[in-house]
């Protein structure tokens, strides 16, 4: 059975979530905030191998750590097909306005609908376009959870207004690719708590 962890990251509050099987020691990344460092001392103080890192987006409150996580500990960096121009460019990525220039090369890049693995743990990439052009979340099927990012949050939506956001298109996403699984597939967001699909389908005031 998988495990997941979540760290707390950056002046935003990004929540960079950790899945691992207890028995084989390896971990999968995702979002490592602006403190790769620390995640990777945290996960290597747990015992824990950094296997791959994965994106569910490229803003900059969810890229700052990747690089130097991946000189950390080797792990290659991946993110959505579409999501390519914004890691690498600092305006679309909102890091230049922060204040910190900032960009990222991913290793490769994956698609929607495609079967990845990484050290034996299995999930599908799931594309939600609208908070940006390559959003993307992480589907556990077998465990029952999702890595959202910042599609979808409890009660909410994530915003639209920066560059490559669409609201339509978001909501579409949200309705087309996330509301069609189980209702107790719990989603874990880019920010906040954890919430499960059928009470958004219920009570999301985003999405009635």
């Amino acid at each position: 059975m998988l495990k997941i962890g979540k760290m707390i990251l950056s002046a935003c509050a990004t929540n960079c979530f950790f899945v691992y099987d207890d028995e084989k020691k390896d971990a999968i990344v995702f979002d490592p905030g602006d403190e790769g460092g620390l995640v990777y001392e945290k996960l290597a103080g747990a015992g824990l191998k950094v296997a791959a890192i994965y994106l569910t987006h490229g803003h900059f409150d969810h890229i700052e750590g990747c690089n130097e996580l991946k000189k950390l500990s080797g792990a290659p960096i991946y993110a959505l097909d579409e999501e390519a121009e914004i890691c690498k460019d600092v305006s679309l990525n909102l890091s230049e306005g922060f204040g910190r220039a900032y960009v990222v090369e991913p290793d490769g890049y994956v698609r929607d609908g495609e079967l990845r693995e990484e050290a034996g743990i299995s999930f599908r990439v799931i594309a939600t376009p609208g908070h940006t052009k390559g959003s993307c979340a992480y589907y556990f099927e077998e465990d029952g959870f999702l890595i959202g990012g910042d599609t979808l949050f409890l009660e909410s939506v994530g915003r639209t207004d920066f560059p490559t956001g669409s609201m339509s298109q978001l909501v579409r996403s949200v309705k087309e690719k996330l509301f069609v699984l189980p209702d107790e597939v719990k989603v874990f967001s880019g920010h906040g708590e954890a919430t499960t699909i059928g009470h958004e389908k219920k009570y999301n005031p985003f999405l009635q």
